[in-house]
């Protein structure tokens, strides 16, 4: 069993004259390979909730959320990741650099990126299934288009016979790998949204591919 989990940074404003969009949108996919590690990464984020957020308010909180965080905590939790066999593939749009005419089709944009970092990820045969669960944040139309475009670009990097290909929009709050790849991609985006490199240094062990896109 192969879990890959993505999740983003930023968001999809272009309105850089009237609003204050992010300046950066990371996408990361975070890769678990095995029933055994996903366990760990799912009670890494249990524990970290209960050591580390609930002692403040206890039982209030069941969800991990980078941005919303203490330091401490979001620091607390990367570090623990170093403790399991994952694998991070994470990519940055410079959203200033885009042309004029595709900021106007956000989800075109949104599945290109998430495409050109599915490219990355190392693929693993012979596992029985890969499931691929995404944040959910997209209505129905827009989830069939994001899963037939993914599907289409995994086809020959999966041999059907062998790996089942299960696509997911779960809400984070309840999937805790989602909350797992939320935290590395809020590191990621610090590095170029706030010019702060010190998060993502943390994490430099499980990255294997991390990038800018029209830089």
């Amino acid at each position: 069993m192969q879990y890959l989990y993505l999740d983003e940074s930023g968001d999809l404003g272009f309105d850089f004259v009237n609003k204050k969009p992010s300046k950066f949108l990371t996408l990361t996919i975070l890769s678990v390979i095995g029933v055994d590690n996903n366990r760990k990464l799912i009670n890494t984020v249990k524990r970290t909730i209960k050591k580390k957020v609930n002692i403040r308010k206890p039982s209030r909180i069941t969800e991990l959320k980078a941005s919303n965080a203490p330091k401490e905590v979001v620091e607390y939790f990367l570090r623990k990741l170093n403790d399991i066999e994952i694998r991070v593939y994470s990519l940055t749009l410079n959203k200033k650099r885009l042309y004029s005419h595709l900021s106007q089709d956000k989800d075109r944009v949104y599945n290109y990126i998430a495409r050109l970092v599915v490219d990355k990820v190392e693929l693993k045969e012979g596992l029985g299934c890969l499931e691929f669960i995404v944040d959910k944040s997209k209505n129905k139309k827009e989830i069939g288009d994001f899963d037939s475009y993914i599907k289409r670009q995994m086809q020959g990097r999966v041999d059907p016979e062998k790996t089942r290909l299960i696509i997911k929009h779960e809400d984070s709050c309840v999937v805790q790998g989602l909350q797992a790849a939320d935290a590395i991609s809020w590191a990621i985006f610090r590095k170029y949204e706030r010019k702060d490199g010190y998060w993502i240094r943390i994490i430099k062990s499980i990255i294997c591919y991390e990038d800018m896109y029209l830089p």
